[in-house]
């Protein structure tokens, strides 16, 4: 029995040093250890020649035998391509790394930098709210009363549990929520996701982004609302595009208007896009309700204000020549890639 175990540590000793590092190796280490004429079975045939009190112990030593020889033959097939080991290591550490694919901003999120970069130079301020809005923030506060028949105009999505929410129309909600906290004068865009029960095709989605502008100070006129428009879309569209106010309706402004620029795809020539018109909207603006000023404890005689609010896509369908809103949102990475350039 002595001399058994004295061959079993010698036959560890084999095991730990074995350099396994090609196939023909491998192979040979499986014959010679775990092989059905192997130095394991060979040693599991010597078990009927030792003392039956003697056994119990022999079999755990041969077991642990057995398991060395089987973690080491089978470490180094796992690590290996295909089975097959080779002297070449598996991770070259010296290598350089591989290389991170440059990524891209989405075009929305490239729209809304600018809007909002040249905004900034005017000295407007960022300010978000919620996307899910109660009814005072969104409607009410807006002087649309609860039976105000200027909430058809925006198809809402209202939260089925509690009626009194719902998935905000607009970023106006921001603006009030700004004039609530009464620290004047106001100088704010508010860019965000917004939502409307609208069917989607080419040129509509339930949900879009707006960046929406507010003034409020004392002595704001109607002319400073329209040389700041003015410098937007001189600086956003260039130096050659054309510019035109038409009246409108909005309930929370008055006297309220719809800017519109000559059409950047026929230079207002007239196409499918303009509707031969040769101008595309993208805006409205006008100077803040009276109502909406002291829905927010304002005085409206010491103060006024004007706002503005556009979408993002519209802007962004112009700039870049893109047809299909839908593309904006179906994460298509082939379409992604084509604004790489454009960070």
């Amino acid at each position: 029995m002595e001399d058994i175990l004295q061959q079993i540590e010698d036959y560890k000793k084999e095991i730990s040093a074995a350099e396994l590092d090609n196939a023909d190796k491998l192979e040979a280490f499986r014959i010679r250890f775990l092989g059905a004429k192997g130095v394991v079975k060979n040693l599991m045939g010597s078990m009927k020649d030792i003392p039956a009190e003697n056994r119990k112990s022999f079999g755990l030593i041969l077991n642990g035998f057995k398991q060395l020889a089987e973690e080491k033959y089978e470490a180094v097939k796992e690590l290996s391509s295909n089975g097959k080991p080779s002297s070449v290591p598996l991770v070259d550490y010296s290598l350089p790394g591989d290389p991170i694919g440059v990524g891209s901003r989405h075009p929305i999120t490239l729209m809304r930098n600018r809007i909002v970069s040249i905004f900034q130079r005017l000295g407007f301020a960022v300010a978000e709210g919620p996307e899910i809005e109660d009814d005072w923030h969104n409607f009410t506060a807006l002087n649309l009363d609860e039976n105000h028949p200027a909430r058809d105009m925006q198809d809402t999505f209202y939260l089925s549990k509690n009626p009194d929410w719902l998935l905000r129309t607009h970023t106006s909600n921001v603006q009030i929520r700004e004039m609530e906290k009464g620290k004047l004068p106001i100088r704010i865009i508010c860019p965000g996701r917004v939502y409307r029960n609208e069917t989607v095709s080419a040129r509509s989605h339930c949900f879009f982004h707006q960046v929406e502008g507010l003034y409020i100070a004392e002595e704001v006129s109607f002319a400073d609302l329209k040389q700041t428009l003015y410098f937007f879309v001189k600086e956003m569209f260039g130096e050659d595009i054309r510019i035109r106010f038409r009246p409108s309706y909005f309930p929370f402004t008055e006297p309220s208007a719809e800017m519109d620029i000559s059409c950047l795809l026929c230079g207002g020539e007239g196409c499918a896009v303009c509707k031969r018109t040769g101008w595309l909207e993208i805006l409205g603006c006008g100077m803040v309700h009276p109502k909406v000023l002291e829905n927010c404890n304002i005085d409206p005689e010491k103060y006024s204000g004007f706002a503005f609010g556009m979408g993002i896509e519209r802007p962004a369908l112009l700039k870049y020549g893109i047809t299909d809103i839908r593309l904006f949102s179906e994460n298509d990475v082939r379409f992604l890639r084509q604004f790489t350039a454009a960070n």
